[in-house]
Formats: structure tokens, sequence, C-alpha cells
């Protein structure tokens, strides 16, 4: 890659500074909110917002404002691979990185405590379909055709299908529209050794992606949720990479009228038949589903995008 002198030179001019070498050598290792730098640098939230700033202008890191946090990271790209490997050099003088662990703890535990406050509800709800267990391994069998690729999980919750997946992906990103429940998923994939795993916030009509590029795309029980299912559907299918497929494990028709009235259910399950069509005006290919029978029953669709002639022939 060639990289321009005035490049390089705001380069080392933003990694100049003592405290912004610390910060870009904690973004390597983890996503980390401001508030959660300030307390490992011991640092002012603002002093630190202002340095943050320097290196992203520097394109060194990227900021991400999810409700009132915001996010940092280590950039993507040649020129902050460049610099992440001589960071790599430099050792941990001050010790920032073994602090690291107690943000991980905090994390761990705030998880623990959320699963604690809602597990009755979760269990309630679980005694209306077939157990986890088996959802889970028909997902896997599924999907078991071919690499995972990128992956994305829509709605990712708890992150419970990134925890299942992301070990067997090339790369993996949670999705959701709840701050709460992304608070949650990142201590579960703490805990599961899967930190480096990001989780976003976003919208499943809207999903923060360029145009066909994951493998993989999943929406384990969240298009129930949606009042217009199809565009849910379509915007999967928009990010989706020639060959690639979208899983959807949702609920059969039913009549279950309190998951409506009391969990905000939109819909009470979906037919075969109403799915594939959404599908094939996805330009999707809809394979056989699997159900999965319960008081609920469970079916798993799975659609794939046609692949290029070029791969095709390959």
């Amino acid at each position: 890659m060639l990289i321009s002198m005035t490049t390089l030179i705001d380069m080392f001019r933003a990694l100049a500074d003592p405290t912004r070498l610390r910060i870009a050598r904690l973004a390597r290792n983890m996503e980390l909110t401001v508030g959660e730098l300030a307390h490992v640098l011991d640092q002012s939230q603002p002093r630190v917002s202002r340095h943050v700033r320097i290196l992203a202008e520097a394109d060194l890191i990227d900021r991400r404002k999810e409700g009132s946090w915001v996010f940092v990271r280590f950039a993507d790209g040649e020129l902050a691979a460049s610099a992440g490997a001589m960071l790599a050099h430099e050792g941990d003088p001050e010790g920032d990185v073994a602090r690291l662990e107690a943000v991980r703890a905090d994390r761990v535990a705030a998880a623990e405590d959320y699963f604690a406050q809602h597990a009755s509800n979760w269990d309630r709800l679980r005694m209306l379909h077939v157990s986890d267990n088996e959802v889970e391994t028909a997902i896997q069998d599924m999907l078991a055709q071919r690499p995972l690729g990128a992956l994305m999980d829509i709605g990712t919750g708890t992150g419970r299908m990134l925890e299942l997946l992301a070990p067997k992906a090339r790369s993996a990103i949670g999705i959701d529209r709840s701050a709460e429940m992304l608070r949650a998923a990142r201590g579960k994939l703490e805990a599961a050794g899967l930190g480096h795993c990001p989780v976003r916030q976003g919208d499943m009509f809207a999903l923060p992606a360029r145009d066909a590029s994951v493998n993989t795309i999943v929406l384990h029980q969240v298009l129930h949720f949606a009042h217009r299912p199809e565009l849910a559907i379509a915007e999967a299918a928009r990010v989706l990479a020639p060959g690639g497929r979208l899983l959807v494990a949702d609920f059969a028709p039913h009549d279950h009228e309190e998951l409506r009235r009391d969990h905000a259910h939109a819909r009470l399950g979906f037919a075969d038949d109403a799915v594939n069509e959404w599908m094939a005006q996805a330009g999707l290919i809809a394979n056989v589903p699997e159900h999965l029978e319960g008081k609920l029953t469970v079916t798993i669709w799975l659609g794939e995008k046609p692949a290029l002639e070029a791969e095709k022939a390959a």
C-alpha cells in the first residue's frame, strides 16, 4: 500500500501523545466505551474524548454512538493495520491491558444479573416450544453444508446464536435495537471467550452493512416482532453476498394470543408459503423447511442467494 507523507505525518502525530498511544493499544485489545477507557486510564471522560477524536481523525480508531454511550474500537483498513503492527511491539508499560480484566469481569457480572432478572420470563416461553438444544442442533445441522464465512446475527438478543456459531465463522457480528440486550450480549460473549466478536445497535429494516457483504445471516426468533416481515427478509437479502444463506427460525402459525398481548409479538407465527414467497421476492431460493413439533412448532427456513455465473463455473 502506498501511504502519502501527509497521512504518515498525521498518523505519527496522533500516536505521539502518551495517552493516545495507550488508547490505541487498548482499542486493539477490545471494543471499549469512552467511560471504560477513562476508568482504565484513570483520566476524565472529556479528556479521553478529546484524545479519541484525534485518533479517529487520523483513521486509527472508529467511534460509534449507542444511546448515551460512545464505543471505541481499532479501525479496519491497511493504515490502521500498519499502525497496529507497530503497537504490537510496544508492550504495556503502564499495565493498562492487565486492567482490562476488570472491565471484562464487570461486563460478565452485569450480564449474569440481567439473565437472573429475566430468567422467569424466558422459562415461561421455553415451556411453549421444543427445547433450545433441539432447535440449536437443527440450526447447526442446516448450516453445516459449507463454511459460514462472514456471519451476521440479526436481533442477536443475549448473543446466544453468536456463542453457538461464531467459533465456526470467519468473522461474526450481532445486531440488535436494544442497548440493554447488547450490554448483556457483550458480557455473555466475554464469558465465552468471544469478546472479539462485535455487537452493534441497529435495525433489521436498515442493517449497518454494505450490499453483498455477508455470507450467512441468522434471524432466530426475531421475525415475529416485525410488522412487515417481508421487508426484514428483503433487507437481509440486500447484504447477502452471492451464494450466501439466510436462516430464519421462528414459530409456525399458532393461536397463543398471550404472546401478542404480553410479549409484543406482532405475528403469531408464519406459514411456509408466506416465508418462501418473501424469500423469492427478495431474490432467494428457498430450501425445504424443517419443522420441530411442540406446543408451539418451531420452523427453520433456509434461503440461498444465487451464486454468480463465474462462481458456478468454478
